[in-house]
């Protein structure tokens, strides 16, 4: 090969990735704004996946089975109290993972009786650890933000049931119009 013929490869080459990584770096890597009325999914809303352990990645205070202290006016003193009380609690890395292998065994069908009562005693931890969150935290609320969370779990567990019924009605008509389908027409 001649050298003219080398130099004119190689400053091809040289042009053509110039050329590749101009256009790279052009595109807009800023996220797009979302169309109005487009809905998402909750996961997506709370800027992250679903899933075991992920409590507070929905903003302060707003996930973990304490979103009741959502739009209760906290002061500074009282939200780093909770955020170092949250922060303590956090579920073990070695624990969470125990668990996502006990139910990728469910999954499969393959669960022993030990794996069963395992998931059991995990649970129960769990469930006892956050009551203890929970009662660390009430006790750093004055006695007017306490009464404002309950204030919310009462208006939370009257939207729950309404839901509850709502899904019963929807259940009961869907039953009614499968057996109206069923019978023949006279």
């Amino acid at each position: 090969m001649s050298i003219r013929k080398l130099m004119l490869s190689t400053a091809g080459a040289i042009v053509l990735v110039g050329g590749v990584a101009v256009s790279a770096s052009a595109q807009n890597t800023e996220a797009a704004p979302k169309a109005e009325g487009k809905t998402y999914n909750k996961a997506e809303k709370r800027g992250g996946k679903r899933g075991f352990g992920k409590g507070m990645r929905g903003g302060k205070f707003g996930r973990g089975g304490f979103g009741g202290l959502r739009g209760i006016e906290l002061s500074e003193e009282q939200k780093v109290t909770i955020k170092a009380i949250m922060d303590a609690n956090r579920p073990n890395d070695a624990v969470r993972e125990e668990m996502k292998s006990i139910m990728q065994a469910r999954r499969a069908g393959t669960i022993t009786a030990e794996q069963t009562q395992r998931a059991q005693q995990l649970r129960e931890q769990a469930r006892q650890n956050q009551q203890n969150v929970r009662t660390q935290i009430e006790a750093v609320l004055t006695p007017e933000q306490r009464q404002q969370m309950e204030a919310k779990k009462q208006e939370m567990r009257q939207r729950m049931e309404q839901r509850r019924d709502q899904m019963k009605q929807r259940r009961q008509e869907r039953q009614l119009k499968k057996e109206g389908a069923e019978k023949p027409i006279d």
